[in-house]
């Protein structure tokens, strides 16, 4: 019988990968029903921005180097610079505007797809019915002083975070700022996720009377259930949003209970993996066969087990418009995944 092992050095390296991910099933984390409706969520004081390297050595001829990021545009221009070899942002619409050059990005940059793993999820502008608003023109027009629910609204946050920078451009194609909101009287209220507890009690309270979020599937149930309805994306501002990258979307009335019609909005799904464009086809071939190897372990936004085929699908969960990466798109053909 043949004994198999892993060289020592590899062996250390690889344990320490297992613990870390171990770390998020440990006693440190906690789990709730209040994070998410229907959802027992689980968090952790471990925070979730990796930064992780693995450096061959300086002898190794043919030795390859990766390092790997979780984030947004910031870790999109590390790949792009060469200093991340591989970054896992949200949502898919970020990789489309530095593809194209769009939106915070001056220049095209040097980017391809290796997997977009499957996260359903649109743009929210909810306000509640007593306002009597039915369109982005009317808060405009009334100068309307919302109570609004929100995330961070720091300059840099606006630039930074893709859920403000994209609430911030919707606002901007129709006339009007988030300091402009706070110039007429209205408020904001900082909620550092989609699914805070006190957004919640912010809704059901009457503390608030306008959500702009996405995270769509852990609060749009409590808002509709409390006399809230959503804002169209239309017209110009769609026009707008769409000549960015953003493709349009729809809150259906079948998968959203309590919506009195269908509402045009844009969507803000996906979770990309990137990388540049000069990677060797072979590591790109072979990271998709390591996601393949660990399908069993890798988390998912929509409660089902892994799909390798959905990688590469390009649907409605899955959606991207940046070319695959020719490495990956080999082993997705090799695989019998991509026809």
């Amino acid at each position: 019988m043949t004994i198999k092992r892993y060289n020592s050095g590899i062996q250390r390296a690889r344990g320490l990968l297992e613990v870390a991910a171990a770390l998020y099933d440990s006693s440190l984390s906690s789990e709730s029903w209040k994070a998410a409706e229907g959802v027992l969520q689980t968090d952790s004081p471990l925070g979730n921005a990796l930064k992780l390297s693995l450096t061959a050595k300086s002898n190794d001829r043919k030795g390859v180097s990766l390092s790997f990021a979780t984030g947004g545009f910031r870790e999109i221009r590390a790949v792009a610079e060469g200093k991340v070899s591989l970054a896992w942002v949200n949502p898919s619409v970020l990789l489309t505007m530095a593809y194209r050059g769009k939106g915070p990005f001056r220049k095209r940059l040097p980017l391809r797809t290796i997997a977009v793993f499957p996260s359903y999820d649109v743009m929210g502008f909810a306000v509640h019915e007593s306002t009597r608003i039915t369109s982005f023109s009317q808060i405009k027009k009334e100068r309307f002083p919302l109570k609004l629910s929100t995330r961070s609204v720091n300059k840099t946050a606006l630039r930074e975070i893709s859920t403000m920078f994209t609430v911030a451009e919707v606002l901007r194609a129709a006339g009007f700022t988030l300091a402009d909101i706070r110039r007429w009287g209205g408020e904001i209220h900082l909620a550092t996720r989609p699914s805070h507890p006190a957004r919640r009690a912010g809704i059901e309270s009457g503390t608030v009377n306008a959500i702009f979020d996405e995270g769509i599937k852990s609060w749009a149930r409590t808002a509709l259930e409390n006399g809230f309805r959503f804002l169209p994306v239309e017209g110009s501002i769609l026009k707008h949003m769409a000549a960015m990258g953003y493709r349009p979307s729809l809150m259906s009335k079948s998968r959203f209970q309590g919506l009195a019609a269908d509402v045009r909005t844009i969507d803000f799904s996906g979770w990309p993996m990137i990388v540049r464009t000069d990677m060797p086809d072979d590591v790109a071939y072979a990271l998709c066969e390591a996601i393949e190897k660990r399908k069993d372990a890798m988390p998912t936004d929509n409660y089902k087990p892994l799909d390798i085929a959905q990688l590469c699908a390009n649907d409605e969960e899955s959606p991207y418009d940046v070319p695959l990466h020719p490495g990956a798109a080999r082993f997705y053909r090799d695989r019998g995944y991509l026809k």
